[in-house]
């Protein structure tokens, strides 16, 4: 057999079993005062944003003192869950400038669509406070850039919302691979399919729904009418507000593979390409069909999302294929397998094998954001992590909208080579009066 189930197990699990719960708090609920809770803010309630936010207060060691968001039915409603399940009542904030006023904050939250993401945490930052930021970091590649100096320029703490970082199944595969027991890893292939990558149905333009500050939530994005398809969740399939899946998901997954051989350098090679195939009539820019290739210095990774479907390869609407020289492993947020290369070529028996502390990615990606709110040590998804694994998925939207079929990238430069139009998607156009911080 050319890898042994006992192996397997020894490599994977049992060092990670310490790891895995190396995060816990050692503040428990409420053994911690009150008064040394951190003071936590939310800007964009609706979603994501109030996911983490509920997810910070539920460990006991931070308290909301704000929430904002454009859309007053969603921050009522919001509120009013808070006050009901938690028995908190922060004040509440239409426009994210006057919240960030407020001197009682310590941290804040930023679950707003990925345009305003550059924003809102470097203007937090700037006002002296530590940031979890939702993926991908922001919608550009120089927002990001911005967002990273921003960081370091204020001394400021900042966790990215990529949460696997801190999940006991994909830590303990990280052991795995990093065991030597597969040998060396080749190639990545990630995946996802969803049904709403393919975008939202057609709807007429309508007048702006009462209690929603739409000039607000454009923002620095351009002028452009209201219309549903474009806006709650539905507006990350358009290039003014989002990147699609590919931002969407991949960032999530490449991250994956980038964490495998620790990589932290830009991509210097992508080739691939974007469409519209999936047949369907839905609003959107961005593209339900999409590949890309990243060649690094020893392996590959191949990214590929077929928006409209869900059916992916072994049967996961998405996941992470590690195609090593003695086995492949593949992986999704609930467990992953190992499929063992026998001799001369031969298959051998799948292992199935699930980790878990009993905390979720997020319980343990939050707790990891407040310990260094207090440590100042770099959390599990650093601003420069997230800014890497951005810049990945950025290319890969580049390359599909130039129709470029491949690009090169300088980072010294941090343009594309011999490419006008890639580099004129690096630096995004605000509108609105807003300007892009100086940092």
């Amino acid at each position: 057999m050319g890898v042994s189930r006992r192996s397997f197990l020894k490599a994977s699990g049992l060092g990670y079993l310490v790891l895995g719960t190396s995060s816990a708090v050692a503040w428990a609920g409420s053994e911690r005062p009150t008064n040394d809770r951190i003071r936590v803010g939310v800007i964009g309630c609706r979603n994501k944003g109030y996911n983490v936010l509920r997810e910070i207060l539920r460990t006991g060691r931070a308290v909301c003192v704000a929430m904002c968001d454009v859309d007053n039915e969603v921050l009522q409603r919001r509120a009013a869950e808070l006050k009901k399940d938690m028995g908190q009542t922060p004040k509440l904030y239409v426009d994210f400038r006057k919240m960030l006023e407020n001197r009682e904050l310590d941290a804040v939250v930023v679950g707003s669509p990925d345009h305003w993401h550059c924003l809102h945490a470097v203007y937090a930052m700037e006002a002296g406070m530590d940031v979890y930021v939702e993926k991908p970091l922001a919608n550009s590649i120089h927002e990001c850039n911005l967002i990273a100096a921003a960081a370091e320029r204020y001394g400021r703490v900042v966790q990215v919302g990529q949460q696997q970082r801190s999940g006991d199944v994909w830590n303990g595969l990280m052991n795995y691979l990093r065991s030597g027991e597969l040998g060396e890893l080749r190639r990545v292939n990630c995946w996802a399919n969803f049904a709403y990558g393919a975008g939202a149905p057609r709807v007429p333009d309508t007048s702006v729904p009462e209690g929603v500050d739409f000039g607000l939530w454009l923002g620095p994005a351009p002028e452009r009418s209201f219309n549903a398809s474009r806006f709650h969740g539905n507006w990350r399939h358009f290039w003014d507000y989002g990147g699609g899946l590919m931002t969407d998901w991949e960032v999530h997954l490449l991250d994956m593979a980038l964490w495998a051989k620790n990589i932290t350098a830009e991509p210097t090679n992508v080739s691939g390409f974007g469409k519209n195939l999936s047949g369907l009539d839905r609003d959107r820019e961005t593209y339900d069909t999409q590949s890309a290739l990243y060649e690094l210095d020893d392996f590959l990774i191949y990214w590929q999302q077929n928006g409209g479907v869900e059916r992916g390869p072994y049967g996961k609407s998405y996941g992470v294929e590690y195609v090593c020289d003695r086995g492949t492993v593949v992986a999704d947020r609930e467990d992953w397998t190992l499929y063992p290369e026998g001799k001369d070529g031969s298959t051998e028996q799948a292992y199935a094998f699930k980790l878990r502390s009993g905390r979720s990615d997020m319980e343990l990606h939050v707790n990891n954001f407040l310990d260094c709110i207090h440590s100042r040590n770099k959390p599990n998804c650093s601003v420069e992590l997230g800014r890497n694994v951005a810049l990945y998925a950025h290319f890969g939207n580049v390359l599909a909208r130039t129709d470029s079929g491949s690009l090169r990238w300088n980072a010294s430069q941090q343009q594309f080579v011999a490419n006008a139009a890639a580099n004129r998607m690096i630096v995004p156009e605000y509108h609105h009066g807003w300007k892009l911080p100086d940092v």
